[in-house]
């Protein structure tokens, strides 16, 4: 390789006192399926996350609870369950959901009872920023507090620095932004403080320049294989080889579409920009780009390509952009 990794011990594991052998949740915690609250426009706040679903539905994360758009209608599926703010979205492989929030844990949510998931039943923290299944079904959160990975029956809470020969020693180390499993089974790991490789064994601290990436907000792998890295030193690829820098501005997310097209949100001169990264130029080092100025430099979050080809992007609510005008949802 043509860069230097610096390499440390293995996460420190610990195992959470309270709910570690439990396989059932207090009877308090699950909560039947309320009357849906359903409206003809979408969220009107903050919007972290946006997924579509097997059945093509396309579901929001936002500080005002999880949406649902079923092509005609807007469902807040949360609004009479739980008044957090919900941060991420996942749909596991038997169909089922969950929901993470700033402060209440995370949500499983069958489609039609809630089960709530907190520190006193293993959570290594209540505040859940990203959710994660890996090849094995095993769900992974990232927490401020870590990374917590369940089972199905238990949890085991990894954290980062403890002690540990990371460059940086900052008290938010310990805040997971992202986690993958790439295609040779290894785990990139995002945080706040240095990025991070797992084998199952060895924890590798990713650098570029002789530098670690710090403050990496987002990690996907293409379907080429590349990984790509997204946060404070702005985006870069690697290849398996090298890491190559796409541009230094600050990049909250990145996806990739169906074409290979690169997807991003972005904080430029004008403010907050949503950007594609022509897929035939990627690569090479200055590829082609398009920028999008949606929303009058407020920032932008997630971003989502759904089954028609339109590209969804969270923002103060939930946008639509069909490659030439872009739908506001809100009321």
């Amino acid at each position: 390789m043509k860069y230097a990794y610096a390499l440390c011990l293995l996460f420190v594991f610990y195992t959470s006192c309270k709910g570690q052998n439990k396989t059932n949740l207090p009877s308090d915690s699950v909560k039947s399926e309320s009357q849906d609250v359903t409206t003809s426009y979408g969220p009107d706040r903050i919007t972290r996350t946006i997924k579509q679903d097997r059945k093509g539905n396309i579901w929001m994360a936002t500080f005002g609870g999880i949406f649902r758009y079923d092509g005609k209608s807007f469902t807040n599926v949360t609004d009479k369950v739980s008044p957090a703010r919900f941060f991420s979205i996942l749909e596991d492989r038997k169909g089922n959901f969950w929901f993470s929030t700033v402060g209440s844990g995370v949500y499983y949510y069958d489609g039609k009872t809630f089960q709530n998931f907190t520190t006193r039943d293993g959570l290594a923290n209540n505040q859940v920023i990203d959710i994660y299944e890996d090849k094995t079904g095993t769900i992974w959160f990232g927490t401020l507090s870590g990374a917590s990975r369940y089972d199905g029956k238990t949890f085991r809470n990894y954290r980062m620095n403890e002690g540990q020969n990371f460059t940086t020693k900052e008290k938010n180390d310990n805040d997971v932004n992202s986690i993958i499993e790439d295609k040779t089974g290894k785990f990139w790991i995002a945080t706040r403080g240095d990025a991070c490789l797992f084998d199952g064994k060895t924890v590798t601290v990713l650098t570029h320049d002789g530098q670690p990436f710090t403050n990496v907000r987002t990690i996907i792998e293409d379907k080429k294989g590349n990984i790509w890295l997204a946060g404070s030193d702005g985006l870069w690829r690697y290849d398996g080889r090298v890491f190559t820098n796409i541009t230094r501005n600050f990049v909250g997310y990145v996806h990739e579409d169906r074409k290979g097209n690169i997807w991003t949100t972005s904080e430029a001169s004008l403010g907050w920009i949503l950007s594609r990264y022509d897929a035939k130029t990627l690569s090479s080092l200055k590829p082609m780009v398009t920028e999008i100025n949606p929303n009058e430099g407020k920032m932008l979050f997630g971003i989502l390509e759904d089954d028609k080809g339109n590209i969804w992007f969270g923002a103060d609510g939930v946008y639509r952009y069909d490659g030439k005008t872009i739908t506001d949802f809100k009321k």
